[in-house]
């Protein structure tokens, strides 16, 4: 079979970072939706209606499935932990060199807030939160930002 006709009969998945409740048919949505033949002005209703509680423009993840009849679903999750880091911390991007300048501290109770938000997230189910913790201090550290007790 071919690559085109390979293409046609699996689902695709089309992975977007949206301002909670500001989704519109321009970029980054109308161009990554319309390659794959979907209505991106359906998906901004749909995904502005569900979001419609939080905050606007808090950026959330959605994982969109087109399926080959150009239908889709799509899953949203919690903003990513950079985010959560930056708003805690007040700065505006993390340290170009995080092993060697520190731009920023943070308590491990923050640390654990924000855990515990991420631990709602699809890819953390049945993750114990200690490793979730983790994986918010390792992007921590990333980002040049000091975890303090």
């Amino acid at each position: 079979m071919s690559k085109k006709g390979a293409a046609m009969t699996a689902a695709a998945t089309v992975r977007l970072l949206v301002g909670a409740g500001k989704a519109a048919p321009t970029p980054p949505v109308g161009p990554a939706l319309g390659q794959k033949g979907v209505k991106s002005m359906d998906f901004c209703k749909l995904f502005n209606d569900q979001t419609k509680d939080l905050t606007p423009g808090i950026p959330i993840t959605a994982i969109v499935t087109v399926n080959p009849d150009r239908s889709f679903t799509f899953v949203t999750k919690t903003p990513p932990t950079a985010w959560f880091l930056k708003q805690v911390t007040g700065i505006e991007k993390g340290s170009a060199r995080p092993s060697e300048t520190i731009v920023a501290e943070m308590s491990l109770k923050h640390v654990y807030e924000i855990a515990k938000i991420k631990a709602k997230d699809p890819g953390f189910v049945g993750v114990p939160l200690e490793k979730v913790c983790s994986r918010v201090i390792g992007t921590a550290r990333g980002m040049g930002i000091k975890v303090v007790a």
